[in-house]
């Protein structure tokens, strides 16, 4: 799996996974403030897509994650 797979998978599970935990009408819900970190996961992909400066990207490719293009 491609480094930028790697990183839409990560976002999406943790969007997803903060929504769920987030909204009242989940069956998961635990508290509002989880959209806070919803809103940072957002706020990180947007910031990343103008600064190529992504953090998550840097671990992953310490862990030994190879890059290449997300939809060949």
């Amino acid at each position: 799996m491609s480094l930028d797979r790697i990183i839409n998978a990560m976002a999406g599970t943790f969007i997803l996974l903060s929504l769920g935990l987030g909204a009242e009408a989940s069956p998961i819900f635990h508290s509002v403030n989880w959209l806070w970190f919803t809103a940072f996961v957002g706020a990180n992909l947007f910031q990343a897509s103008f600064t190529g400066f992504c953090p998550a990207a840097i671990i992953f490719k310490k862990l030994g994650a190879k890059p290449g293009v997300a939809f060949e």
